[in-house]
């Protein structure tokens, strides 16, 4: 938003802002915020920074925890959610030095190196990256884990399971029947309306908005294309508009990727391609589904990763809830055009050359964007420069309803992980292609996978109500 410190502080004066809020990403992917009069941010705030305990933050150990964070002032945006008039921004975190020094588990400092090391290479210069936000909105969500009681309930008026109460208007969605369904049984078509004119007037543009499959109240927003960085920033302020805007409203939203069971799960699918001097790398007229060797090359390294990938693009114990047959949710690792059973699928419709991409539909948005944004870039890189071939490696193509195929085929087909587990396991495997260029340091990997098998763990050591189900009379 602003290009200098003056800018910013004209625009104070000019639109009444009494508070300033920095914001800075945890190591696990949430925001945290800290908030100053507006009178208190001067220029050596620019130089100096805020100090904080970043142990709070997941990041160091607690006996070296004090950092500054330093404000990227072209984040600005106006907070729409807040009484009081405030100027919002990201902050980049330093680690107190002389001067001070990027601390390399910041997740912007990676997805920074990232991009630095992609134009070190001379491959490319840019990778435009498209990420389409699916959740869900509830107007209801409780849940409790004790000794003696575990449990979620959720509701969501427009719900099959509704169909009933008294007193009802009806038009209720049927289980999976909400794709592109119309009012009155889209009730948050206003709702995303307006979480898509916040998002517009803070400079992200939105492609659409619709209802998704999941009938209980699924919903989806595509943005437009952005550079790597610049996306990630752009999916944690989407992120906090759509779940602010509904909070505001009486509902609550959730990015969680499988929050209800036999329904469609949440994904957040990630367009991508990249550009050199502002030509696009990814075009043949001659090639398979018009992608150029290097693209399919780029494909070979994601598709050859995809494993460890998972460990940072589906975190969550509950990404492999939605990571199932049956539910457009990709388990096969292979590529194809039009086939949303793909781990990586083309879109058949993108036939340009600037608009020639790939979409990779693991990933889900309990992810850190920084980390699953800059992994995915890392691992596509080292596919170019290993000349991988997923043809060659049998990624494909496969132009067939997967989940139709023989078992004698399918046994043909590597699978993705199917636990967080067996997704660290691949990582601490394979991530040699993630240390390149210093772009991820071995310690925030080591520190990564030690903090998500303690979640694992946690959730696995807790009795599930199906568990009652199967075994209790045994």
């Amino acid at each position: 938003m602003f290009e200098s410190f003056r800018q910013a502080k004209e625009y104070c004066a000019a639109n009444g802002i009494q508070m300033v809020d920095f914001k800075m990403i945890d190591l696990i992917g949430r925001w945290r915020h800290l908030t100053i009069p507006e009178g208190r941010f001067t220029e050596r705030i620019m130089t100096e920074g805020i100090g904080f305990d970043g142990s709070n933050y997941g990041f160091a150990p607690v006996e070296k925890s004090d950092m500054v964070f330093i404000p990227d002032l072209s984040t600005a945006i106006h907070d729409p959610f807040v009484s009081i008039p405030t100027l919002s921004m990201i902050g980049d975190i330093f680690v107190i030095d002389s001067p001070h020094r990027r601390f390399d588990q910041d997740p912007r400092a990676v997805a920074t190196k990232a991009e630095e090391y992609m134009r070190s290479t001379g491959i490319a210069d840019e990778m435009r990256t498209g990420p389409e936000f699916e959740f869900y909105v509830f107007d209801h969500i409780s849940y409790q884990v004790k000794p003696n009681i575990s449990s979620f309930e959720i509701d969501a008026v427009q719900a099959e399971w509704n169909s009933s109460d008294y007193p009802n208007l009806g038009y209720k969605i049927p289980a999976k029947g909400g794709y592109h369904i119309a009012p009155p049984m889209d009730v948050a078509y206003d709702l995303r309306s307006r979480m898509c004119m916040l998002l517009e007037e803070r400079g992200v543009p939105v492609k659409y908005h619709h209802h998704e499959v999941g009938g209980p109240g699924q919903m989806e927003i595509e943005v437009e294309f952005g550079g790597m960085r610049e996306m990630a920033d752009k999916t944690m302020l989407i992120k906090y508009i759509i779940k602010n805007t509904a909070f505001a409203e009486g509902k609550t939203a959730t990015f969680m990727p499988k929050p209800v069971f036999a329904e469609a799960g949440n994904g957040m699918h990630v367009h991508m391609h990249l550009f050199k001097n502002g030509k696009p790398l990814f075009y043949d007229a001659d090639g398979y589904s018009q992608l150029s060797p290097l693209a399919l090359n780029f494909i070979g390294g994601i598709l050859h990763h995809s494993p460890a990938l998972c460990a940072l693009t589906d975190p969550s114990t509950n990404s492999y809830k939605r990571l199932v047959p049956g539910y457009e949710a990709p388990v096969s690792i292979c590529f194809a055009t039009a086939n949303r059973s793909a781990v990586i699928r083309i879109p058949d419709y993108a036939k340009s050359p600037e608009s020639k991409r790939f979409e990779y539909r693991s990933s889900d948005a309990t992810c850190n964007p920084y980390f699953a944004f800059s992994a995915i870039l890392m691992a596509g890189l080292d596919g170019i420069q290993q000349n991988i071939d997923p043809v060659a490696a049998g990624f494909g193509p496969y132009d067939v309803n997967l989940y139709n195929l023989s078992k004698e085929e399918q046994v043909k087909i590597k699978s993705m992980p199917t636990s967080l587990d067996a997704a660290l396991d691949a990582l601490e495997k394979d991530h040699e292609f993630l240390l390149k260029g210093g772009v991820f340091s071995k310690r925030l990997l080591e520190i990564w996978i030690e903090k998500k098998r303690q979640e694992a763990k946690q959730v696995s050591q807790i009795p599930h109500p199906q568990e009652f189900a199967l075994y209790y009379d045994l």
